[in-house]
């Protein structure tokens, strides 16, 4: 039997009518196929379908009409013993349901006609081309396109037929003037000299082959720069790995106003990193004579003849930040000069440690100064204080990273008189001081400052008080503060001084910490610590030489 298809799914009704159907309310047409075939009873659409569904049908309405049924109640279920298949009323309603079939169907040898439509936008699309035959169009395009009045690859006038071919295997030839090549080029005014061309008189034009070309589309562009009365315009267009391309065979081939125009623009433009070193390598790599590489080159070499050694314009570099008025910009550039300083490390010319620390007795001998005036009520310069203590703690961070900050602890540890007039100066102003601080107990607390006991000691006996009145202020204004890293360095700090140290410090930090809370450092763990060691380890090791004093004992009863 035919297939058939539902043309309308809106003529299927939503509930099922009370009156007599009739198949003629459904408009079906055929389709001519064999690729679907099914019976009529699979369909469900037979004589025998609709003698049942009428019989169930005047059954239900007579029940509805005796009472027997809840008129809001669905319909009875239709009865059907035999049928296995849906019928098309259920066909019909699930068919929105199913799917859309994304598989072409191939039936009897023929495609689908989504499947046909695919395959042509599939032909339709050319081939790809591979990288020579992409190399090949664009050069064929470049030859191509060329101005009005300029003769370059004009093959009317030109009697030099050259032929360029790459290490690739590209090949390609151009029209050329041989009196242009000679005038501008010492290679070809050797190749096509008088001589040569008396040879080949006999064959009009001249044929010359240049084999093993690195890149011939910058052969081309060279070539076509001779044919320009203003280079340095025509270069502008290029950006600087081209231009180095061009300054390589304009050298190699004695193309002399090439190359002075290379150097020009070379001189003139913006470099990348990239480009610096390209630069540098080729221009030593070609030893150009004359004034023009060399001028190129000063952008990347430093003649000490002409001005400060390195290390003096590093000092400069590091007073200038020191001395800068604007906080934000100060902050930045002492955010890149840190940076720079750990690179340059392992260079030979680098900050020597004794410039250094010049730079940092100068910041202390500001900050002795203006810290006793604040004490004494003068509070003109007070904001100098902050400044400082600023720059102490960035110069203290480069001591450190590079491992040389014990002589500014020893020194900062000996400051007793700034420790006195600690107190005297409002906490707002000063607790930039404790900053540094804090930063030392860091560094002895991560093993990067390893100073002498003695001076762990007077650190501690120095500023642990002043540190200790000023944490709430840092913990509230202090730029980047990390208070757990403060209080660990701070506990491990305070367990390197002998057990007798240790004792007095944390039970004067318990009282404090139970006073002031989150405005006293919390180093329980460090309390901890010292716990274990002075208590249960030191039971343990009582226990442990009694034991050895009753074996003792029992060897001599012995």
């Amino acid at each position: 039997m035919p297939a058939h298809s539902v043309t309308d799914a809106a003529a299927v009704p939503t509930s099922l009518p009370l009156t007599p159907f009739s198949p003629t309310d459904l408009k079906i047409r055929h389709f001519p196929s064999a690729a679907e075939s099914c019976s009529d009873s699979g369909l469900g659409f037979n004589s025998g379908g609709l003698e049942n569904f009428s019989n169930s049908l005047s059954k239900f309405n007579s029940a509805l009409t005796a009472g027997l049924l809840n008129p809001m109640s669905p319909p009875p279920p239709v009865a059907d013993k035999s049928r296995s298949s849906p019928t098309l009323f259920e066909m019909m309603a699930n068919e929105p349901d199913c799917p859309p079939r994304a598989v072409a169907l191939v039936q009897n040898g023929v495609v689908s006609a989504h499947a046909h439509q695919s395959s042509k936008l599939y032909s339709i699309l050319p081939p790809p081309l591979d990288k020579q035959a992409l190399v090949q169009q664009r050069l064929t395009d470049l030859l191509g396109s060329r101005s009005p009045g300029n003769q370059f690859n004009d093959a009317v006038s030109a009697d030099v037929k050259l032929t360029l071919s790459s290490k690739d295997g590209i090949t390609i030839s151009l029209s050329v003037h041989r009196q242009i090549l000679v005038a501008h080029s010492r290679f070809f005014a050797l190749k096509l000299n008088e001589r040569w061309s008396q040879q080949q008189l006999n064959s009009v034009p001249f044929f010359v082959e240049i084999s093993d070309c690195d890149d011939i589309e910058v052969y081309i562009e060279t070539l076509r720069l001779m044919y320009s009365k203003d280079l340095k315009r025509k270069l502008m267009k290029e950006d600087v790995p081209r231009v180095l391309g061009i300054l390589k065979v304009s050298a190699a081939i004695g193309f002399d106003a090439g190359v002075l125009s290379c150097l020009e623009f070379l001189e003139a433009a913006p470099w990348s990193e990239e480009d610096e070193e390209n630069v540098a390598s080729l221009l030593s790599e070609l030893r150009i004579e004359g004034d023009g590489a060399a001028e190129v080159l000063k952008r990347v070499s430093f003649d000490p003849a002409h001005g400060m050694v390195q290390e003096e314009v590093l000092i400069r570099l590091l007073q200038v930040v020191l001395e800068g008025k604007d906080d934000k910009a100060r902050r930045e550039m002492k955010t890149m000069v840190t940076k720079m300083l750990r690179e340059n490390a392992s260079n030979k010319y680098d900050l020597r440690r004794e410039s250094l620390y010049a730079a940092c007795d100068a910041c202390l001998s500001s900050l002795h100064s203006h810290f006793l005036q604040a004490a004494a009520g003068e509070m003109q310069d007070v904001n100098q204080i902050a400044r400082e203590s600023d720059n102490l703690h960035w110069l203290l961070d480069i001591l450190i990273d590079r491992q040389i900050a014990e002589e500014f602890l020893k020194t900062w540890a000996s400051l007793s008189e700034l420790s006195k007039a600690h107190s005297k100066v409002p906490a707002m102003y000063r607790y930039e001081v404790s900053r540094v601080t804090a930063r030392l107990f860091i560094g002895i607390g991560k093993g990067q400052v390893l100073a002498s006991r003695q001076a762990r000691c007077l650190l501690l006996q120095t500023w642990l008080v002043p540190f200790y009145n000023d944490f709430g202020w840092m913990r509230r204004g202090s730029r980047g503060f990390d208070r757990h890293l403060i209080e660990d360095g701070l506990g491990n700090t305070i367990l390197t001084p002998p057990m007798s140290w240790q004792q007095e410090i944390l039970l004067s930090w318990l009282e404090r910490f139970l006073g002031s809370g989150d405005d006293c450092p919390n180093i329980q763990r460090g309390f901890e610590v010292w716990w274990r060691r002075a208590f249960w380890k030191r039971k343990e090791e009582l226990e442990r030489h009694n034991h050895l004093r009753i074996m003792a004992a029992n060897v001599d009863n012995s």
